[in-house]
């Protein structure tokens, strides 16, 4: 079975922060079909890394 092909993003998938971060949205996630685990801000599975690991959103 052939690797799944990555999508284009389509309107409303993502938002730049004023730092100019790209932020994906719940709508791009579910499009996505699974949790990546990263703790994503709109995360529509609600993953947040366990206290005491750094996930990705955490980091400064």
């Amino acid at each position: 079975m052939p690797a799944p092909q990555p999508q284009p993003l389509q309107p409303g998938d993502f938002y730049y922060t004023p730092e100019g971060y790209l932020v994906f949205t719940e709508q791009y996630h579910l499009r996505r079909g699974s949790c990546c685990g990263s703790g994503c801000r709109h995360c529509p599975w609600k993953f947040r890394p366990k206290a005491g690991t750094q996930g990705a959103s955490e980091q400064k």
